[in-house]
């Protein structure tokens, strides 16, 4: 109890302090993840007092996560910035509601008005040790155990990665088959961290679809996964979206 209690109160303090005008910071995770990938930003930025949320996709399709999302926002009062990671930023990039002042991008997937996300995430060729991936017999896909070592998060210690392997959760191929609607990053301020160290999303790639978006752009030696690895440079660049929505 000694080691949770400080965690405790302070969870309930930025509770307290959250109102109408209060910023919200809502997280998506991707693929293979869950909300638990997020434990470090959420705790890095609730200790700089932000409500924090981290939204359950169920991965059964882009529409399916999209009204997720859209449930999730109307969970929150005040404003809101979105943050997804991989998968998620097609996700948040259908958020086009008024309340969301800002989208971040976390070596994530932007696609255009009419693309899928398979056209972007096969945009170009994929590093050696990226997984083969495809899917089963109901039409989900799973990430084998090695592609956690090797590619989702190199970077990350043995226990990172095997609670990873442990909690994933498979994608539908419908997620990454449906194409998206206007995305939201065309009218609100969006932030990209380009992972160049990503064996999972062609760091090319992200750096075509950052620059489309005229995101502002973070580019970091860090893996796919830089909110299990490096996930204090993951609350920076929130905390910078969130110093520009505040002013």
């Amino acid at each position: 109890m000694g080691a949770t209690r400080p965690l405790f109160e302070l969870v309930e303090r930025n509770r307290k302090v959250t109102g109408p005008g209060k910023i919200t910071v809502l997280l998506v995770h991707g693929a293979w993840a869950d909300g638990s990938s997020w434990k470090d930003t959420i705790l890095g930025l609730e200790r700089e007092e932000l409500r924090v949320v981290a939204a359950p996709m169920p991965l059964t399709s882009l529409s399916d996560d999209t009204a997720a999302l859209k449930r999730a926002i109307g969970r929150t009062q005040g404003p809101v910035i979105l943050a997804g990671h991989a998968y998620a930023g097609a996700v948040i990039g259908s958020a086009n509601n008024e309340r969301v002042k800002a989208l971040v991008y976390i070596a994530a997937l932007a696609p255009d008005e009419g693309e899928t996300v398979a056209q972007v995430f096969y945009r170009d060729d994929k590093h050696p040790q990226s997984p083969k991936l495809a899917p089963d017999a109901e039409g989900f896909i799973w990430m084998p155990d090695e592609g956690f070592r090797n590619a989702f998060s190199q970077h990350s210690t043995a226990e990172q990665i095997a609670l990873s392997t442990a909690v994933q959760r498979p994608i539908s191929l419908r997620c990454i088959q449906e194409p998206v609607a206007k995305p939201a990053w065309r009218s609100k301020p969006s932030w990209f961290l380009i992972a160049e160290e990503d064996r999972m999303i062609n760091p090319k790639t992200q750096h075509f679809m950052a620059e489309r978006m005229g995101a502002t752009i973070r580019s970091l030696a860090v893996d796919h996964a830089p909110l299990l690895s490096a996930p204090q440079k993951v609350v920076d660049i929130i905390l910078e979206a969130r110093q520009a929505v505040s002013s």
